[in-house]
């Protein structure tokens, strides 16, 4: 079982905190956001497809999805996050999970474990948010064990979730990352990153959801995913407005002749295999 290596607090650790604060939003209602994309999720640790009694990490773990998945294999999983609301929703909805998953804190950038801990190292879009994209990269090849796997789903570059973004930022009042996190979503931005220590393979993947109308996916996102939680409380209301139309604009181009959205998401899952 994997030790923590002096846990930093994440009341030590400042500048993540307005970060970690607007993620951590939606609290256990983050879990329907991961329920939307739980093909991708799935995707991810069948390609991890870690051993009976295996170390798993999953980093950014969010509501713990992706580590109860990887459990389900029968590894020993540890899911850290920066989030303190989205880790105790982890630890309640995976209470019942065999065997057992830890939760931690811990920063993408200074993971708190010994180097070679882990025999599996997964990040289902997450790690793609850490600021310090050097840093993190780093990491996810200093705790993994020489021979072991690193499983990544990330968002591409020019795709529908970028779109999102780009409306959200709009609207927002964050400046914008130094790197794009969709670089992370590119073969050649993820070779650049983690080319030196990885033997690198990619697959293209499609996250399918649904959802009744562009009212259902407006109330689903403004109760569970933090950002838009965010600008839904602290935007006034002409403002608000705008945002909402530019966001039902968007979501109609997935309207089907039902009446219903079929929404598409393109990903990029990447295999790695540490050198």
């Amino acid at each position: 079982m994997q030790t923590l290596r002096n846990p930093v607090s994440s009341h030590e650790d400042l500048s993540a905190e307005p970060a970690a604060r607007m993620w951590g939003l939606g609290g256990r209602h983050y879990d329907d956001v991961s329920f939307a994309i739980s093909d991708a999720l799935a995707h991810a640790a069948q390609r991890l497809a870690p051993t009976p009694g295996s170390d798993v990490l999953d980093v950014a773990t969010g509501t713990g999805w992706t580590a109860r998945n990887c459990a389900r294999y029968g590894a020993r999983v540890v899911g850290v996050d920066f989030s303190e609301e989205l880790l105790e929703a982890a630890r309640d909805l995976s209470a019942n999970v065999r065997p057992p998953i830890r939760f931690a804190w811990a920063d993408a950038e200074a993971l708190p474990f010994d180097d070679a801990s882990f025999d599996g190292v997964v990040s289902t879009f997450g790690v793609m948010f850490a600021p310090g994209q050097a840093r993190a990269a780093a990491e996810l090849a200093r705790v993994l064990k020489p021979g072991g796997r690193l499983v990544l789903t990330t968002w591409p570059p020019g795709g529908t979730v970028e779109t999102f973004f780009g409306i959200a930022g709009k609207y927002g009042d964050a400046p914008a990352p130094a790197a794009s996190p969709f670089a992370w979503g590119s073969p050649a931005g993820v070779s650049a990153l983690l080319g030196a220590d990885f033997d690198l393979t990619f697959e293209d993947g499609v996250n399918n959801a649904y959802h009744e109308s562009t009212q259902h996916i407006w109330d689903w996102y403004v109760r569970g995913f933090g950002p838009v939680r965010q600008m839904a409380q602290g935007l006034d209301a002409e403002r608000l407005d705008a945002f909402r139309a530019e966001i039902d604009a968007y979501h109609r181009h997935f309207l089907t002749e039902s009446g219903r959205l079929h929404v598409k998401r393109d990903y990029l899952m990447t295999i790695g295999r540490r050198k």
